[in-house]
């Protein structure tokens, strides 16, 4: 199972609402989002989870095309980031 974890805003949502954010760090050891998905979670993150930008912008913008910015830029960043689970 892999140990690096990047997660959509809806995951995050999610896990907050029912108050258990906390089990994304008891599960996997290192959390990565991107800019856009910290701003569409509207809140604070939690320091355990690490912010990183995509470096391949242009893959970013045309995944834009297809589904929201978050999910965009969540989908590139997998595939920067090599043996990463996208939740």
């Amino acid at each position: 199972m892999p140990s690096i974890v990047i997660s959509d805003t809806s995951s995050l949502i999610l896990f907050d609402k029912i108050g258990e954010i906390e089990l994304i760090r008891d599960v996997y050891d290192t959390i990565i989002t991107t800019h856009e998905i910290a701003e569409e979670f509207g809140e604070t993150l939690p320091h355990w989870i690490e912010i990183k930008a995509v470096t391949d912008k242009k893959y970013q913008l045309f995944l834009e095309t297809q589904v929201d910015i978050g999910e965009a830029s969540a989908i590139a960043l997998a595939k920067e980031i090599e043996n990463s689970l996208l939740l």
